[in-house]
């Protein structure tokens, strides 16, 4: 357990103290806040009139490499996960003081400007400085989107024996972060082919969700979606049924794990299940509907495969390895913070 004095390591706040840190933010009254801060929870959700408006911001920060194309996708994937549709960015670009030149700024928005064309989304603000006491530029992004009232995706909706579903792999954003990041003792020991592979999973299959998740609202009953970013596969599930106040069993031989993921894991010798996961979804669905979104999934060429479902809140949360089930938690710290620390 954390205490006040604890120095913590970077990364995420530890889960416990998030969740107590959330609790003590109370919306008011005539907010017209609708979701509001709350642990894994993906985004606010605003009432605006005819349709709710949803606000996202989150941070790129342990690559400096297409650091606005992750930025950009990385906000429009939580905007997805309520249903809603992603429609306007906002990004603050701090850069360093000694390391920054034009051409740097002018490469961070080239990477903004590709990725908001690509899910037609507009870039309508932010802010530029150079910032003293950075080794490395870091983006702040903010995503809005907005979607019909009947449609928003809540994770409250979540019941006992719905399946979850997970989209491509895990740890798709991690590896592609350690195929740039490792890039020299990775060519050694697997040679350029494989590195080079496991460097283009940014942009094929890609750390965008948004496709998905859409295909996934049209062809079924959902009732939450997650995207797993920092801490993995591990704490996404966990985030996900703590936000819906129900139990899970994730069956871990059930889970794809990339290949080049696989050679990584064994290499540097990190838990695929605990390492930063942008690319991949979870969708709750009903169990009626599980096999309608599947097919819809795989024939519009996403890899998707049921890895898990959920209980009721008194069963608890586990992950099941053969014969062997265990509780769910989450990992202290994100791989992918360790291995580049």
């Amino acid at each position: 357990m954390t205490t006040a004095h604890t120095r913590l390591s970077a990364g995420k706040l530890p889960a416990a103290r998030l969740e107590a840190l959330l609790a003590t933010c109370r919306v008011p009254r005539g907010s017209r806040v609708v979701v509001g801060p709350r642990f894994g929870e993906d985004a606010a959700v605003i009432d605006v009139g005819p349709k709710y408006l949803v606000a996202k911001t989150d941070p790129i920060t342990f690559t400096a490499e297409h650091i606005g194309w992750y930025a950009v996708n990385v906000n429009a994937n939580d905007i997805s996960t309520t249903g809603a549709r992603p429609r306007w960015f906002l990004a603050t670009l701090l850069l360093p003081q000694k390391k920054s030149a034009a051409r740097l700024a002018e490469s961070i928005f080239a990477d903004i400007l590709q990725a908001c064309r690509a899910l037609g989304v507009t870039l309508c603000g932010g802010h530029t400085e150079i910032t003293v006491g950075l080794d490395r530029p870091i983006v702040v992004g903010q995503m809005l989107g907005e979607v019909e009232k009947e449609k928003l995706v809540r994770k409250e909706s979540q019941r006992p024996g719905d399946l979850v579903i997970l989209t491509k792999g895990i740890a798709l954003e991690g590896t592609t972060i350690l195929a740039r990041e490792k890039a020299a003792v990775l060519k050694r020991k697997f040679g350029a082919s494989v590195v080079r592979r496991a460097q283009r999973l940014l942009f094929a299959p890609g750390i965008s969700v948004v496709r998905e998740a859409r295909l996934a609202v049209r062809s079924g009953e959902i009732h939450a979606m997650h995207d797993p970013t920092e801490g993995g596969l591990l704490s996404g599930v966990y985030e996900l049924a703590r936000a819906g106040d129900v139990g899970i069993r994730i069956w871990k031989d059930k889970v794809p794990i990339l290949p080049e993921t696989q050679l990584f894991s064994r290499y540097f010798g990190f838990d695929p299940f605990a390492l930063i996961a942008s690319g991949s979804l979870l969708v709750v669905v009903s169990a009626r509907t599980t096999a309608k979104v599947l097919q819809t999934l795989v024939k519009n060429g996403v890899g998707a495969t049921i890895i898990g479902e959920i209980l009721p809140k008194h069963r608890g949360l586990w992950t099941l390895e053969g014969n062997h089930q265990r509780r769910l938690r989450p990992p202290r710290r994100d791989e992918i913070a360790r291995l580049l620390a």
